[in-house]
């Protein structure tokens, strides 16, 4: 019973995790590049990434205990270097891109946005949405590998 709560709970914290991320890069950035005028433009991102931001690190949070507690419940870490382990490296992997990125965020876009007179937004908004379609690439790549080595291959 402990296990299918921690795994539902696992489950739907990578479905609002990697759903608010596709959101972002196949939503929200192409409304934002059809936005007029500079300031509007970082008006939306920062309403929509900070709101996002907020709701994710609970989320990750989530994601990390539960992924954890799964882990040791079921196999321990020492599976993490068998061939059968590494859809749960992969799932890791992405993971700590994603809270690295997350974590360092307020750093690199202060940095970006430093002088708001000297910014070309849409190139701003080109390198964020290109950072966001990696994560997006990790996570689903997370969640294929987690599909393929949960799934399918034999102990």
């Amino acid at each position: 019973m402990l296990f299918q709560t921690l795994l539902i709970i696992h489950v739907f914290s990578i479905i609002v995790w990697i759903g608010g991320v596709t959101f972002v890069t196949t939503v929200v950035f192409p409304m934002m590049y059809r936005t007029e005028g500079s300031l509007e433009k970082a008006l939306l991102f920062q309403g929509v990434e900070h709101r996002f931001a907020f709701i994710v690190k609970w989320i990750l949070a989530i994601a990390f205990m539960t992924g954890f507690w799964l882990l040791s419940l079921r196999q321990g870490v020492n599976v993490l270097v068998e061939p059968k382990g590494l859809g749960i490296v992969i799932m890791i992997f992405a993971w700590a891109l994603y809270t690295t990125v997350l974590l360092s965020e307020r750093k690199v876009l202060a940095r970006i946005f430093a002088d708001p007179s000297k910014i070309d937004m849409n190139k701003a908004l080109k390198m964020i949405n290109a950072m966001h379609w990696v994560l997006l690439a990790a996570s689903y790549s997370a969640v294929g590998a987690g599909i393929w080595f949960g799934h399918s291959v034999k102990p």
